[in-house]
């Protein structure tokens, strides 16, 4: 089994037949305990705060296994666990990592730079302090308007969103009830998958920040 994306443990549950498959597709993608999705615009699911968000209900036919089934996904999270034992304990070069919402295999960071030069990957794709600010603020203040964004930089912003969503790493993600019904914009799955974030919640605080500096 392979994928380029990072999988939920129901869907690897799903695949290994340890639940059944009934379910539609779709919804087994989103559903996670706890979790909340919401369209990127693009087809990708984007994990974000607020009350725009709908929470993931998937659907089953009488008498099948919830997609969410605790038995079954805790199998695949601790089979991931002795698996990530073994690779530690054999001196792999990986391990599986949760990530955007899923699990992927993960080099070990210390092997970057190898793995880039194979991969012809030594041009990083490099951002300007302009949008790695409004990317922080978007993080952070979810799901915001650009007025509210705007305030908050001093700026005029359009040009950097609009950028931001050409990287797939911001999306609209609804509307506010404010007069006019201006968009509003959050991050997308790929902006997670992009930082190394499992949810939006491994964001470092106001606390982890300052002690950084």
């Amino acid at each position: 089994m392979a994928s380029g994306r990072a999988l939920p443990a129901v869907r690897i549950a799903v695949a290994l037949g340890l639940i059944s498959a009934e379910a539609d597709p779709a919804e087994l993608s989103a559903a996670r305990p706890g979790g909340q999705v919401v369209e990127d615009g693009s087809g990708d699911q984007s994990e974000a705060g607020g009350e725009h968000v709908r929470e993931a209900k998937p659907t089953r036919r009488k008498g099948t296994p919830r997609p969410d089934e605790p038995g079954a996904v805790s199998m695949v999270e601790g089979a991931i666990r002795r698996l990530n034992d073994v690779y530690e304990k054999t001196g792999r070069s990986f391990r599986i990592e949760r990530i955007s919402g899923g699990y992927r295999f993960m080099t070990l960071a210390r092997h970057a730079r190898a793995v880039a030069s194979v991969r012809q990957d030594r041009d990083q794709v490099k951002m300007s302090r302009q949008a790695i600010e409004t990317l922080a603020i978007i993080a952070y203040r979810q799901p915001v308007t650009r007025a509210e964004l705007e305030a908050i930089r001093g700026v005029s912003s359009g040009e950097v969103v609009r950028s931001l969503m050409e990287r797939r790493l911001v999306a609209i993600v609804g509307r506010s009830e404010e007069l006019g019904r201006p968009m509003l914009y959050g991050t997308t799955k790929h902006f997670l998958d992009a930082f190394g974030l499992a949810t939006l919640r491994d964001l470092p605080s106001a606390a982890e920040l300052k002690s950084s500096l």
